[in-house]
């Protein structure tokens, strides 16, 4: 069995700087190219950046800020986190992926999703009412591209392809292509019938309650003749030297994220017994090396995942403390996470 892989993911939130204020946005994109950079030199196997276009996150092109990291590593894989194929173009998503694959010589991923936001369906001139449509019918484009043969295609969400090529060709081999999941049968079993590796987002309650849709994937790719595909898991944390410090640090910005975007989902506030229920039993892994990794390793053990992916920005969390999270998670917790998985 392949050694799981340990990754983290930012959204680029807009964080705090000493003064207690919102960084511009412009500084936040060049915390996050040196978050990625220290992550490669810690041995990390994966950095990932969201899409958003909204003023609490700053990063809209993750692909640039990927470039950016990518001229500045050497090792680290580095993708999306993910990529709103429904409201962008699968041609260019395709050509600017493979781009940043060329310049970091064959590290790039995508993870392709619906996105939790609509934002960009307004802005890009999208119907919400063709939600499902869109990421259908975009989806099969992609998997059609990334065969990097010459591809004819015809739907109802873009022109028609026939007989084209697409540039720049990934060099080597493939590009490595996820689905985005939040929990939906029908969303899982797209990702099977295109024969594309799962990512799952799980971003609240016990991990385990996603074991049906793990074994409904994996029953789905063997009815349809597909080969086995990775398994990933998303999940937000925050690691300190002690549990009480990294609750403590975590708490205020964490609830500050949580509530603004509740409040627009119609969700109640975050009390502590509800952060503290995340936190003992269900998808928010924040504690010291040794809490977060166990819990880990439990998670990958009850799923039987390949990759762990750390969401590791909250809201205004000030820069220094994430990069003191990413030092502990690269240098204490996947030690410890390779130790318990012998």
């Amino acid at each position: 069995m392949a050694a799981l892989e340990l990754g983290l993911d930012t959204f680029g939130d807009v964080t705090a700087g000493t003064d207690g204020q919102l960084l511009a946005p412009a500084q936040v994109i060049r915390n996050v190219i040196d978050e990625g950079v220290l992550a490669d030199g810690l041995g990390i196997d994966f950095f990932g950046v969201g899409e958003h276009h909204r003023a609490d996150f700053a990063i809209s092109a993750p692909e640039v800020v990927l470039a950016a990291i990518a001229a500045r590593t050497a090792r680290i894989r580095l993708g999306s986190a993910v990529t709103v194929l429904s409201s962008d173009d699968p041609v260019r998503v395709f050509q600017r992926f493979s781009t940043v694959d060329a310049i970091s010589n064959g590290r790039a991923e995508v993870i392709l999703g619906r996105g939790s936001f609509t934002e960009s369906f307004p802005l890009f001139g999208f119907e919400l009412g063709h939600y499902e449509k869109l990421f259908e019918e975009k989806l099969e484009l992609f998997a059609a591209l990334i065969s990097q043969q010459a591809v004819t295609w015809r739907g109802t969400t873009r022109s028609a392809l026939t007989n084209q090529r697409v540039f720049p060709p990934i060099e080597t081999g493939t590009l490595k292509t996820w689905v985005g999941v939040g929990g939906s049968p029908e969303s899982v079993i797209r990702a099977a019938r295109y024969g594309l590796p799962l990512m799952l987002a799980i971003i609240g309650g016990e991990p385990e309650r996603f074991a049906p849709y793990v074994d409904l994937y994996r029953r789905a790719l063997e009815q349809l003749g597909k080969p086995a595909q990775p398994i990933g898991v998303h999940s937000p944390g925050y690691v300190a030297a002690t549990d009480a410090q990294a609750r403590a640090e975590l708490w205020p910005d964490y609830k500050r994220m949580r509530d603004r975007i509740g409040a627009e989902r119609g969700w109640p506030p975050m009390g502590q017994a509800e952060f503290a229920r995340e936190a003992d039993h269900g998808s928010l892994y924040v504690g010291a090396p040794e809490t977060v990794a166990a819990k880990i390793v439990a998670t990958a053990k009850a799923l039987g995942i390949a990759r762990f992916d750390l969401k590791y920005s909250a809201g205004p969390l000030p820069h220094d403390k994430l990069m003191r999270s990413i030092e502990l998670y690269g240098s204490k917790v996947i030690p410890l996470v390779r130790d318990m998985m012998g």
